[in-house]
């Protein structure tokens, strides 16, 4: 609801959970309600708008003209921004000692352990984290820890929590000492140079003892708040995803002329190399300003020598491989096929390679400008496993993802193990990936799916691996000042 203006400006804030591997389609529609008038007629609408959630996260604000009846664009526009709500997921690093606590052992000081709880909602207990034991030791200095946020209390930082101070036994009975309670947001203020400390209380004693006044004290020492950054903080701090293709043209596709070939172009049906190229890229050009993808082909004999090539760019042109937008790769895709000859082996280490080394430039930079995904499309088993296996290794310390997509009805076993979910792929002198940046899916899984489950299937991994490689790294999103200060926290 507005006042009367033809610039206005809607409170009303709407929440929508976002997927990355989803192209979640929305429609804006303004319409002018006048006070005498109760319903909407055709006369009262003022335009609409079209676009995917994906263009209004990468771009965080997104302005497009209304359209009119009849798609025409007239003088007004509307903008949209976007926020995101979650991502409390934030560690936090906590040491503690202890003073003065007191002696519950005949022959030797008390073996001190200290026992965190959260209280939770309905009054139950739950255990946050529990020190190691410092045996013989009143005023003892455990060890540093880390906890997320959520874990410690729910995100909520006035929540109630229990610490509880034990003597270690070894037959398990330990002995209380004291307890006291806190809540993070006391924590907190240490980082402000405050020293933190709270008198360890025995409630017994303090019942039975005249003059008592404590059972110890414990002390906090340190706690940093560790930054836990999510994709949308990366993307909507002006990350771009570039997306790369790679097609396979080795000769067990078969003859592109025979309808039973995986690159028969047939006149209404795309086969599947451009069904699983349309799924997925349709998704990464959201988030990819210049629409401009590098497509590149192995396995076949390119003109003008005809020598085997396991990385030529599918338009022919080296210097500039990119196609503009999905489309243009499919029209390259059409039109190279005629002028190359299918062959082999298939090898796809040189074209990780390739892309490996524009992700390693990028990595240089040490800032989270681009992230690659490679997205391989393959009829067979590899030639070249030893090699691709080495590739991944080293393409996993940087910032790019490989999935492959395999085409037909090959058996696609072996290329399973690239896909560290299974175990942790190794190179061949036995170096493990430092993460797992593969995914495998065979195309003959969703063949009766839509193409949307495919995307869904290959790209639902992408965003954890642009954050677990950005937060391992230590970076940060770029411009994040004026978006940061407005994030909330969500229960």
């Amino acid at each position: 609801n507005t006042l009367t203006s033809s610039s206005p400006v809607f409170s009303k804030i709407f929440l929508v959970d976002y997927y990355f591997e989803e192209v979640q389609r929305l429609r804006f529609e303004l319409h002018d309600i006048s006070s005498g008038n109760n319903g909407l007629r055709d006369a009262d609408f003022l335009g609409s708008m079209e676009c995917t959630l994906g263009q209004i996260v990468s771009q965080r604000k997104l302005t497009k003209a209304l359209l009119k009846q009849g798609n025409t664009a007239g003088k007004s526009s509307i903008t949209v921004t976007a926020e995101e709500l979650s991502g409390n997921d934030d560690y936090v690093e906590l040491s503690f000692s202890a003073r003065k606590l007191d002696d519950k052992d005949f022959f030797s000081k008390s073996d001190p352990f200290l026992e965190i709880f959260r209280i939770n909602d309905d009054g139950t207990e739950s255990l946050v984290h529990r020190t190691e034991t410092v045996m013989n030791n009143l005023s003892p200095v455990w060890k540093s820890f880390k906890v997320s946020l959520n874990t410690l209390c729910s995100g909520d930082h006035d929540r109630e929590l229990k610490c509880t101070v034990w003597d270690w036994d070894s037959n398990g009975k330990h002995d209380f000492i004291g307890e006291f309670q806190t809540t993070f947001k006391e924590m907190r203020t240490e980082q402000e140079g405050k020293q933190i400390q709270w008198e360890c209380i025995n409630p017994k004693y303090q019942l039975k003892k005249k003059n008592y006044r404590n059972s110890g004290v414990v002390i906090l020492n340190h706690c940093k708040i560790i930054k836990m950054y999510s994709f949308l903080d990366y993307i909507m701090g002006g990350c771009q995803i570039q997306f790369t293709v790679a097609i396979d043209f080795t000769a067990s596709n078969g003859d592109p002329r025979n309808s039973c070939s995986l690159h028969y172009i047939h006149p209404y049906q795309p086969n599947e190399y451009l069904k699983a190229l349309v799924a997925v890229g349709e998704i990464c050009q959201d988030y990819d300003s210049d629409k401009m993808f590098p497509a590149f082909g192995f396995g076949a004999l390119i003109p003008p020598d005809f020598k085997v090539s396991h990385d030529f760019a599918v338009n022919f042109d080296e210097d500039n491989p990119e196609c503009a937008g999905i489309q243009g790769v499919v029209e390259a895709y059409q039109n190279c096929l005629p002028k190359i000859q299918l062959y082999g082996p298939t090898n796809i280490a040189p074209i990780i390679q390739k892309v490996a080394s524009s992700a390693s430039e990028e990595m240089h930079t040490k800032e989270a400008m681009e992230y690659f995904i490679l997205l391989i499309l393959t009829d067979g088993v590899i030639t070249d496993m030893a090699d691709t296996r080495e590739a991944i290794v080293h393409a996993s310390h940087l910032p790019m993802s490989v999935i492959i997509v395999g085409v037909g009805n090959a058996d696609f076993t072996d290329m399973q193990i690239l896909d560290g979910d299974d175990g942790i792929l190794r190179s061949p002198k036995g170096e493990p990936v430092l993460r797992d940046i593969v995914q495998f899916v065979p195309f003959k899984d969703f063949k009766h799916a839509s193409p949307a489950a495919l995307a869904k299937s290959v790209l639902a991994e992408v965003p954890n691996q642009v954050v677990d490689y950005y937060n391992a790294k230590g970076i940060k999103p770029k411009c994040l000042s004026d978006y940061e200060s407005t994030r909330t926290f969500s229960p």
